[in-house]
């Protein structure tokens, strides 16, 4: 029986220890994986020559925690896995819309961001790749019937908010179905990271989704770390952890915020639009960005904390605990609240399962996802239990695993600031290993960030591909308005709050 390729999170693999694998075989051993529980974390292509394509698949084995690595490769036209493994269907209509392949069978094909492919010739779709695209500009899935009738949202919205348009179908206020197609502000960043790392490239994957600057640059810095044969130190590797969970705490408490006011109720959502800067101040504090730019390195980080600094961290933290454990319990007491979120929304564990969802939405319908428990690394200790799980997998399910992660991250950041270790702050990378792989997962506030380098012969990437976990989980919004009232989108929508450039990228 032939062995197959595992590799832990954030560990370097010589691509010649990956057996290319037919079509045929690669398929089975896929969908043999997804019944034995693993689930897909990326599935990507880059060209072999003018015909031909690799792909690779990378498969979470999240209680063995290692990924199962996959690869083959197929020709201009090849066979449509996703009826059979519908996690895959993004990825599989990505691969097309990327390099002008078609994918055979696949049930939904149709562009993903309205690019023109990276190589020349016709692409998936019969378009003239010489022209871009209009995004938006594809034939929508329709209802027909007396009474039914269409509503179309964005891709202008009202206030300072990222383009997407949504296509709702709808009897009454019933909404049965609605469709999501984003796009609009795709910027291509994937092939920037082509022939890196440059000066540049950093900066680039802290800018992937603005909102998880950390996360993303985070899991930059293990590829290349991994490339590079070096290892963050211990206290490099707090850091990094204690910003991740500033990021986490900043984006939860302006969640539960914006909730109470798509709710109606005030005096959460006016306390967590400002507690949220404090979050976000503490992050400045330490590294002179809001966001955590410049903060992570590969190789370590940028900014150390001192005994002064982490002691005025600590007691601000505790002023902030108390205003915020005040701010959401009174969220959290009020009856009318609760029964606005309640029932509303719903997307049940199989549907989050076939749709492979992950982070805050996959835990709040019930399933077991999040990387700090299963692909530990850096400074999270073992010992310490972060899965949340709900069950309902509506908006209060969905609201209620942010109250309880706001919980835990207090907890861990003083417990982070009280112990920080001792170590060198960065350690500069070597040249970076050739013809390999490293798969580097991190869990953002919305949930894993998954990155998979490759490097040529010459160690720079041959293929960089990312996936925000907005790329997982548009989809799951649309199954969750199901059956909904129509008035009931945009609370929906916040209990996901989901990015479009981290989908764009």
């Amino acid at each position: 029986m032939r062995k197959l390729t595992r590799v832990k999170n954030g560990c370097l693999l010589p691509l010649g220890e990956l057996e290319p694998l037919g079509y045929s075989e690669f398929t089975t051993e896929l969908l043999q994986a997804k019944k034995e529980n693993s689930r897909i974390s990326a599935y990507f292509a880059r060209p072999l020559d003018e015909d031909r394509l690799e792909i690779f698949a990378v498969l979470s084995r999240d209680w063995q925690e290692d990924f199962l690595l996959l690869r083959t490769s197929v020709g201009r036209h090849f066979q449509s896995l996703t009826p059979d493994c519908p996690q895959l269907h993004l990825f599989e209509r990505e691969i097309a819309e990327q390099y002008g392949v078609v994918v055979a069978g696949h049930p939904w094909f149709k562009p993903v961001r309205f690019h023109s492919p990276w190589r020349p010739g016709e692409d998936a779709w019969g378009r003239d790749p010489r022209q871009h695209p209009v995004p938006g500009d594809m034939e929508f899935y329709r209802v027909e019937g007396e009474e039914v009738h269409e509503v179309a949202v964005g891709p202008v919205h009202a206030g300072i908010i990222e383009p997407g348009h949504f296509r709702f179908q709808c009897h009454g206020e019933e909404v049965m179905s609605l469709e999501i197609s984003l796009g609009f502000q795709h910027r291509g960043l994937e092939p920037l990271f082509g022939g890196g790392p440059r000066r540049p490239t950093l900066h680039q994957a802290e800018t992937l989704a603005g909102d998880t600057t950390i996360g993303h640059s985070s899991n930059y810095a293990l590829i290349l770390e991994a490339l590079g044969g070096v290892t963050a130190s211990p206290r490099a590797k707090a850091i990094r952890a204690l910003a991740l969970e500033l990021e986490r705490l900043a984006n939860h408490v302006g969640d539960v915020g914006a909730l109470s006011g798509d709710v109606g109720y005030l005096p959460t959502a006016s306390f967590c639009g400002r507690i949220r800067g404090d979050y976000l101040n503490l992050t400045a504090e330490i590294c002179g960005s809001r966001f955590g730019r410049g903060l992570v390195r590969p190789g370590g980080v940028g900014f150390d904390i001192d005994e002064p600094l982490a002691k005025s961290l600590l007691a601000r933290l505790d002023v902030m605990e108390k205003e915020t454990r005040g701010a959401i319990e009174l969220f959290y007491d009020a009856p009318s609240v609760l029964a606005r979120l309640d029932g509303i929304g719903l997307v049940s564990a199989d549907t989050a399962e076939a749709l492979g969802m992950v982070g805050v939405a996959a835990r709040a319908s019930g399933l077991p996802r999040d990387s700090r428990t299963h692909h530990p690394i850096g400074a999270y200790p073992r010992e310490y239990d972060q899965l949340v799980i709900e069950e309902r997998g509506d908006v209060y399910a969905r609201a209620n695993i942010r109250r309880r992660e706001i919980y835990k991250s207090i907890v861990l950041v003083r417990r982070l600031l009280q112990n920080l270790p001792s170590g060198e702050l960065l350690t500069s990378p070597k040249a970076l290993a050739a013809d390999s792989l490293v798969v580097a997962i991190t869990e953002g506030w919305r949930g894993e960030v998954v990155h998979v380098g490759l490097t040529d012969g010459q160690g720079r990437f041959s293929r960089y591909k990312v996936v925000d976990p907005s790329f997982r989980n548009w989809n799951g919004l649309a199954m969750a308005l199901r059956g909904e009232q129509i008035s009931d989108f945009p609370l929906c929508n916040k209990s996901f709050n989901l990015s479009y450039c981290g989908f764009d990228l």
